[in-house]
């Protein structure tokens, strides 16, 4: 269950960052993390901080909540 949970998330979190063309680089850039740390959460191999959604949700000028949309469904 649990990684079926980060599987979506990073799915929503790549589905975003294509939509605003931009590479996981810079993303990483905009939300102040590390290049890698992006890769990770898209391929579900890392446990997200709350604090780093909140990094995230705002390089991708999307609220918190958007990035839960859909995800329980």
């Amino acid at each position: 269950m649990k990684k079926d949970l980060l599987k979506i998330f990073g799915q929503k979190i790549r589905k975003l960052r294509m939509r605003m063309n931009l590479s996981q680089e810079a993303l990483a850039e905009k939300a102040f993390v590390h290049r890698t740390y992006i890769g990770m959460i898209e391929r579900a191999e890392k446990n997200i901080t709350l604090s780093n959604i909140e990094k995230i949700a705002k390089a991708l000028n999307v609220s918190i909540s958007e990035l839960f949309k859909g995800i329980d469904e």
